[in-house]
C-alpha cells in the first residue's frame, strides 16, 4: 500500500478514534449529571432524615429532662425529708450523749460513794429508810431506834406480840464480793470466796447478838443487803452462811425481798388494826344493846299511858253521852208540857229523877 492509502487509513482510523472520544464523553458527561442528580437526592434525603432525626432526639431528651427534673425533685423531697429525721435522731443522740455523760457523773459519784464505808454504810440505810417508808405508815417503825443494851439499830419495825419489833440492819460486804467477781483465777476466787462467806458470817453474827433482845425484840432480825446482785450470788453460792444465818434467826434480804416482807408486815398492822377496833365496835355494841333495852322499857311506859288516856278518854266519852242524853231527855220533857197545854205549875214544874251515879 502506497503512502496515499497509509494516510487514509490513519485519517480513518483517527476519524473513528475521534468519534469515539466525543460519544466518550458524551457518556461520561451524561453519567456525571445523573450521579449529580443522585447526589442531589441522597443530600435532601440524608437532610430530611437528619431534620427528623433531629426532631426525635428532641422529643426523646425533653423527656429524658422532664422525667429527670421529676426525679430529681422527688430525690431532693426525699433527701429534705431523711437528712429531718437525721437531725431529730442526731437531736436524740446528742440528748441521749448528754444523759449518758451525766449517768457517767453519777455513776462515777456511787463509785466513790461505795469505795467509803461510811458513805456506803449511808448509801445503805437511805435505800432502807426509802422502802420503810414506801411501805408502811409513819407509826409503824423507828429509825435510829436505841435498844435497852445501848445498841442502835438502824430500823426498828414495831410488830405486835407475837413477834413483837423486829430489827431492820443494813450491810454491804462490798470489797470481798469486787474481790470474788474480779477473780482471775481458781485459787484468787477461792480465797475471795472465804473472804466473803467470813463478812456474811460476821454480819450476821454481830445483827444476832446485838439486835436480838429478849423480852424487848423479836427472837429474829433481818440483815438489809442494799444490791440484788450480792444478794443473788449469796443465794446461789454459798448454801452454808445461810444456812447458818438461820440457825442465828437472821434473815437477809434484799430490795425486792424486803418490799415483799413489808407488805406481809403491813398486813399484819391491819389485821392488828381490826382486831383492835373490833374490841372497840363490840363494846360499842354492847352499850348500844343497853341503849335499846332502856329505850323499849320507856316505850313501853309511854305506850302503857298512852293506854291510860286512851282508857281515859273512853270513859269521857261516855261522860259526855250520858249528859247529852239527859239534855235531850229535859228538851223532850218541856216539849210534851207545851203540847199538853197543862196550866197548872204543878203540872208545868215535874221533879227530876236523882242523878245517876257516873261509873266512869
Amino acid at each position: 500500500m502506497d503512502a496515499a492509502g497509509l494516510v487514509v487509513v490513519a485519517m480513518v482510523v483517527a476519524a473513528v478514534l475521534l468519534a469515539g472520544a466525543v460519544f466518550l464523553a458524551a457518556f461520561l458527561i451524561g453519567a456525571q449529571r445523573e450521579t449529580r442528580g443522585r447526589i442531589a437526592q441522597i443530600a435532601e434525603s440524608a437532610k430530611a432524615d437528619r431534620a427528623e432525626l433531629r426532631r426525635a432526639l428532641d422529643e426523646r431528651l425533653d423527656g429524658v429532662t422532664h422525667r429527670l427534673g421529676e426525679g430529681l425533685e422527688r430525690s431532693a423531697a426525699r433527701t429534705a425529708e431523711t437528712l429531718g429525721d437525721l437531725k431529730k435522731h442526731l437531736d436524740v443522740l446528742d440528748e441521749a450523749q448528754k444523759n449518758i455523760a451525766e449517768l457517767s457523773g453519777h455513776v462515777v459519784g456511787l463509785q466513790d460513794i461505795l469505795a467509803n464505808k461510811q458513805a456506803r454504810g449511808a448509801f445503805g440505810e437511805l435505800q432502807l429508810h426509802d422502802l420503810v417508808r414506801s411501805a408502811l405508815p409513819p407509826s409503824a417503825y423507828e429509825f435510829q431506834a436505841t435498844l435497852s443494851n445501848n445498841r442502835r439499830a438502824d430500823c426498828l419495825i414495831r410488830l405486835p406480840n407475837p413477834p413483837g419489833p423486829i430489827v431492820v440492819d443494813a450491810k454491804f460486804p462490798l470489797e470481798s464480793y469486787r474481790a470474788l467477781r474480779s477473780a482471775e483465777d481458781e485459787a484468787a476466787r477461792a480465797a475471795a470466796a472465804q473472804s466473803f462467806a467470813r463478812d456474811i458470817l460476821k454480819h450476821v453474827g454481830d445483827i444476832a447478838d446485838r439486835y436480838i433482845v429478849p423480852g424487848e425484840t423479836a427472837e429474829s432480825a433481818l440483815m438489809f443487803l442494799p444490791a440484788e446482785a450480792v444478794y443473788a450470788e449469796l443465794h446461789a453460792n454459798f448454801p452454808g452462811p445461810l444456812e447458818k444465818s438461820f440457825r442465828r434467826r437472821v434473815w437477809i434480804v434484799s430490795p425486792t425481798t424486803l418490799m415483799a416482807t413489808l407488805n406481809t408486815v403491813r398486813a399484819v398492822l391491819q389485821d392488828a388494826r381490826m382486831r383492835e377496833q373490833a374490841g372497840v365496835v363490840q363494846r360499842e355494841v354492847q352499850a348500844l344493846l343497853k341503849d335499846v333495852v332502856r329505850l323499849d322499857d320507856r316505850v313501853f311506859k309511854l305506850h302503857r299511858h298512852f293506854d291510860q288516856a286512851g282508857e281515859d278518854m273512853r270513859q269521857i266519852r261516855i261522860s259526855t253521852d250520858k249528859v247529852i242524853k239527859r239534855g235531850e231527855n229535859i228538851e223532850n220533857i218541856r216539849i210534851g208540857e207545851m203540847e199538853a197545854g197543862d196550866e197548872s205549875p204543878d203540872a208545868r214544874v215535874q221533879p227530876l229523877p236523882p242523878p245517876e251515879r257516873d261509873t266512869g
